[in-house]
């Protein structure tokens, strides 16, 4: 069950492409490299990769839960700041909303609290870029 009390940076952005083209977005890794970043990412349960996030170093992930087309959910730099991102896809006319949840923040911990901040300013143009890649 998520705790909707906790603190947690939510987005959302209609994509004018099928669910398919969004899944693949969010599961290519040469995709994500060119809307987030470069990792090795793959939709299989216990799969652990990386994703280089230049400054901020390489951030540990597994990926925790994946019903293709649907929700993809993954840890998030495993040993730094411990949080969860769940990405869903909700069929909408002729594309898609894509829904971003980023949850998990400690923020009893000055890093916790500046990660949630600073991503939760930086998430919205993450979100955004996919719908750029996918029309390309």
């Amino acid at each position: 069950m998520t705790d909707t009390t906790a603190p947690a940076i939510e987005c959302d952005e209609f994509l004018p492409h099928p669910p398919a083209a969004v899944w693949r977005a969010m599961t290519d890794p040469d995709l994500i490299a060119r809307w987030w970043a470069p990792g090795d990412v793959r939709a299989e349960v216990g799969h652990r990769f990386t994703l280089d996030m230049g400054d901020w170093g390489a951030q540990r992930c597994e990926v925790l839960e994946v019903q293709p087309e649907r929700l993809l959910r993954y840890s998030f730099g495993e040993g730094v700041i411990d949080t969860t991102i769940t990405w869903t896809l909700v069929p909408e006319g002729s594309g898609t909303r894509l829904f971003l949840r980023h949850e998990g923040f400690d923020l009893d911990s000055p890093l916790g609290r500046t990660a949630l901040e600073g991503m939760g300013r930086g998430w919205p143009g993450v979100v955004a870029a996919v719908g750029r890649v996918l029309g390309e």
